[in-house]
């Protein structure tokens, strides 16, 4: 019998330790190889690429194509409908799929070429389009995006609980897949803005050139395909490690019977609060993301190729994040580290804005603007990218939880909240963004200097007070979330003697004497 060592109330690397007698050896138990790591890890580029894209349809359609910014976010925030109703689906059916390669790699592969495709297409509306009609495309196609995306997204996390049992393993395998999303979103971002966005005489401020938007789509398209590939390829060999579909044609158990059981599994308590907490952080980083473009190109007054130098924080972030984050949860737990990470990182991140509110920050073309706002999103950024990632394998132990408690393995249904609430970031994100632009009397196809100081000085007062309450709410439902390292050993030595329990049985139907075994 293998043996495993046990982590001891200091905080050793994780929670492996010795088998009990007849529970049998556990093949998620085994240490994954370094190429399945990373091409899991790869695909989040996909999610990254799409989240970063998204953010820029505001600005597009609204500053570039004109249609007001309400139109704009709306139509964006309705696809989240779409998503409340598909993604649990899509989850609950990779939950039950049986196939040769398994239950979740036929969604990953097969989602590879539709999202490319849609996602070209949200930027290539059809001219002589009313800006309500433009809005009904918005919605139409980037609903289909969402689609293509969650199927993929959704079966890919969904595999972490099946990859390995490790506490502290989890949180690195998210961590590696937080790096990545990180750094392809700065290497797609920085070289778009580098290279797709170009200055003209025409247009003098680079990422309202629309001739950049066509290549930008193009990029994203195939930068995501390729990702989703890697990942669906590089961990195809994982598959006889990874628990797998039991047999549900029983009679009775039709579609009304799984999309009673999706929802079901949205009543633990613990996945509540991760699910409150997500859906306000995302919605917060999405708004973030969206009027960052605004603040960095009105209210630093800076061009595309700076902005591209911030695009930079998102890889010292993740850097910084990535061995911190496993690091931080075995001492202070997942729960507490989620929460003090993003208190910490908002307040970092939105203190060059209320600096610049009182005019006690650095001005417009100083030298030291850029390496300061870099500096900052660095540290507030890393501390944030520590709570996403924990947050993430505290969901991974509610599978387990929730395993224990029914008998049933519904990775799918729980990481399908996953998906939901990165979504929130593109879509409620981006509607807020609408609304707080709105409410700040912000003007529509406006060049930098015609927007006027106190236009600037509105929206940061509006912008700080809506992300800060967001960030805030959201830690405080954190607090009902329950388990931790002691539970989530137990629940991973009851689930291993339960399965014990039922090799015993099937050998026993098929005769096998105990003692051979």
């Amino acid at each position: 019998m293998a043996r495993f060592r046990e982590a001891s109330g200091s905080g050793v690397d994780d929670d492996r330790r010795t088998q009990k007698a007849g529970a049998g050896t556990d093949p998620r138990d085994a240490p994954i190889p370094l190429l399945a790591q990373f091409s899991y890890g790869f695909g989040s580029v996909s999610t990254a690429v799409k989240n970063a894209a998204f953010a820029y349809l505001l600005l597009y359609y609204n500053q570039v194509v004109g249609i007001p910014a309400t139109i704009v976010s709306t139509a964006i925030a309705a696809t989240l409908f779409v998503d409340a109703l598909v993604d649990p689906l899509i989850g609950r059916w990779s939950d039950v799929t049986r196939s040769r390669i398994g239950r979740r790699h036929p969604f990953i592969l097969g989602s590879a070429i539709p999202t490319a495709v849609f996602f070209l297409l949200i930027w290539l509306p059809p001219e002589g389009l009313s800006p309500l009609q433009t809005g009904l495309w918005i919605f139409a196609v980037a609903s289909i995006t969402r689609v293509a995306v969650s199927a993929y997204d959704v079966p890919s996390t969904a595999m972490v609980p099946e990859l390995t049992t490790d506490y502290g393993g989890r949180t690195r395998l998210f961590s590696l897949r937080f790096w990545f999303g990180y750094v392809g979103t700065f290497i797609f971002v920085a070289l778009s803005l580098t290279f797709f966005f170009v200055a003209t005489p025409e247009h003098p401020v680079g990422q309202l050139n629309p001739d950049g938007y066509v290549k930008f789509a193009i990029a994203g398209a195939v930068v995501m395909a390729v990702a989703i590939f890697v990942c669906g390829f590089g961990t195809l060999g994982q598959v006889p490690r990874m628990q797998q579909a039991e047999d549900n044609g029983r009679p009775g158990e039709g579609w009304m019977f799984h999309v009673r059981e999706t929802f079901v599994a949205f009543r633990h308590r613990g996945f509540l609060a991760i699910f409150g907490f997500g859906v306000l952080k995302f919605t917060a980083i999405g708004l973030a993301t969206a009027t960052a473009l605004y603040f960095n190109t009105y209210v630093f007054d800076l061009s595309a190729k700076q902005i591209a130098v911030l695009a930079l924080e998102a890889v010292t972030a993740a850097t910084l994040a990535a061995p911190l984050a496993p690091k931080f949860s075995r001492r202070l737990g997942k729960k507490r580290t989620a929460m003090l990470m993003a208190f910490g990182g908002i307040v970092i991140t939105l203190s060059p804005l209320v600096l610049t509110y009182f005019d006690l920050f650095l001005r417009p073309g100083d030298s030291l603007l850029v390496p300061a706002l870099l500096l900052v999103g660095t540290f507030g950024g890393g501390m944030i990218a520590i709570s996403l990632i924990n947050t993430s394998s505290m969901l991974a132990d509610v599978v387990d939880d929730y395993a224990v408690r029914t008998g049933r393995h519904a990775s799918g249904v729980f990481f399908s909240a996953s998906s939901f609430m990165q979504q929130c970031s593109a879509a409620l994100g981006v509607f807020v963004a609408g609304l707080v632009l709105s409410a700040s009397g912000f003007p529509e196809k406006a060049e930098p200097s015609q927007v006027s100081r106190a236009a600037e000085l509105s929206l940061i007062a509006h912008y700080v007070p809506t992300v800060l309450a967001l960030w805030l709410v959201g830690v405080l439902i954190l607090l009902f979330y329950d388990i931790d390292q002691v539970r989530h050993r137990s629940n991973v030595d009851r689930l291993r003697a339960l399965a014990a329990e039922k090799r015993a049985r099937e050998e026993e139907n098929l005769g096998l004497d105990p003692a051979t075994r």
